[in-house]
């Protein structure tokens, strides 16, 4: 079964829509990253944050008041008349919700916490309810007035890439007709601080697959699909395939093979039905930590024997962990969307510092467009901690 990609509202440093998102991620734009104070003791470091303000959450869902919620409502009133459409058209018990987190509304209630501790009472604004990991699913649902399944993935780095592998198998089991699915993260000292202990956090703009690169950068971002198994009027945009696997190799650390990484990619090509030559671009999980770049290179390596044009636009849009899957799947969306009628893709944003003890990958230069003709075929990477991997496939539908 097709499982057709037919709307998409996102938001995230690089734009608060789809099409300024657009314009940013083809010029190679890295303006969204920022250092800022404050988010680690007396250390300034870069942000991908979003600027300007958000949507307020409606009175009668104060409870459920977070950025984080304030995001994916960003994400959702791109798309509302899409999203109403499909309720008309299926009803509200058909519809689904499946997202990815990794943050929910954690900031809040730290600082809920925090106040409790120095005044032995929790602010007005605190409800235990906005850091649940299902907030963001349960905001939606209600929001919405939807009775379909409705949950939240929190498998770190690769929760909304594996939300939009869940949807497709809700609409396969004819559970729903519809399902909006894709993830969202926000900025918080929880996961800056847990990174900086980890000291996988550059000080600096990240350097993916450089000699020179140092580390992380963290973002936030939400993303939103309407996935049904029909096309959408002005394009057939579908995930093609998906796969997924969980190498156990390390609490954090990835096995340096690649294997799971390789596995998952196989398993996509083997889903849709492909061949590796038959992909025209993959987006890298590429984070810029010394071993996550070593591992993905030497996975692409063995999967792409003949190279495939790719990059990672993490040092654009940050690493917006649990929504990244969702939001480099946005990408390969937008670099397949009629809008991009140049076929433009993403270029590799670096310092041109080859580590040579890597395998040699053929990155994506400005200006570079897609060379595949139709169908047009990509992939996206997505990586995370325990050694989870997923990677899907978003292309023209048959």
């Amino acid at each position: 079964m097709t499982a057709y990609l037919n709307s998409l509202g996102l938001i995230c440093a690089l734009g608060q829509d789809r099409a300024s998102v657009a314009r940013a991620l083809f010029a190679g734009d890295t303006s969204g990253m920022r250092s800022e104070n404050g988010w680690l003791p007396e250390r300034s470091l870069p942000v991908a944050a979003v600027k300007g303000a958000l949507p307020p959450i409606p009175a009668a869902l104060g409870q459920q008041s977070s950025r984080n919620n304030q995001l994916l409502l960003a994400a959702a009133l791109q798309i509302e008349p899409q999203i109403h459409q499909a309720i008309d058209q299926y009803g509200r018990e058909r519809i689904g919700v499946i997202l990815g987190t990794s943050t929910s509304g954690i900031d809040e209630a730290s600082r809920g916490i925090a106040a409790y501790l120095r005044d032995e009472a929790f602010p007005d604004s605190y409800d235990y309810r906005q850091q649940e990991l299902s907030a963001p699913a349960n905001f939606l649902t209600t929001w919405l007035e939807l009775s379909g399944p409705s949950y939240v993935i929190s498998t770190a780095c690769t929760s909304s890439a594996r939300a939009l592998l869940s949807a497709r198998r809700l609409l396969d089991m004819n559970l729903c007709d519809a399902v909006l699915c894709g993830g969202v993260d926000s900025l918080c000292k929880l996961t800056l601080n847990g990174f900086s202990a980890l000291e996988a956090v550059s000080g600096e703009r990240c350097n993916p697959f450089s000699v020179n690169r140092n580390g992380i950068n963290i973002g936030e971002a939400a993303v939103l699909f309407l996935m049904t198994r029909r096309a959408g009027d002005d394009h057939h945009i579908a995930l093609l395939g998906a796969g997924a696997s969980s190498d156990a190799h390390h609490i954090s650390a990835p096995e340096p093979h690649g294997r799971g990484a390789q596995q998952a990619m196989r398993k996509a090509l083997d889903n849709a039905h492909l061949h590796p030559g038959d992909i025209g671009y993959l987006n890298l999980h590429g984070t810029a930590t010394q071993h996550n770049d070593s591992m993905e290179s030497v996975a692409v390596n063995a999967i792409f024997p003949g190279g495939v044009p790719c990059s990672s636009t993490k040092p654009m849009s940050g690493h917006t962990l649990g929504a990244a899957g969702a939001l480099e799947a946005a990408f390969c969306w937008l670099a397949l969307s009629p809008d991009n009628y140049t076929q433009q893709l993403p270029p590799h944003v670096w310092d041109n510092q080859a580590d040579t003890s890597l395998p040699a990958m053929t990155w994506v230069k400005p200006g570079d467009v897609l060379q595949s003709q139709a169908p047009r075929r990509l992939m996206s990477n997505s990586f995370a901690f325990g050694g989870n991997n997923v990677s899907l496939i978003i292309g023209d539908a048959a």
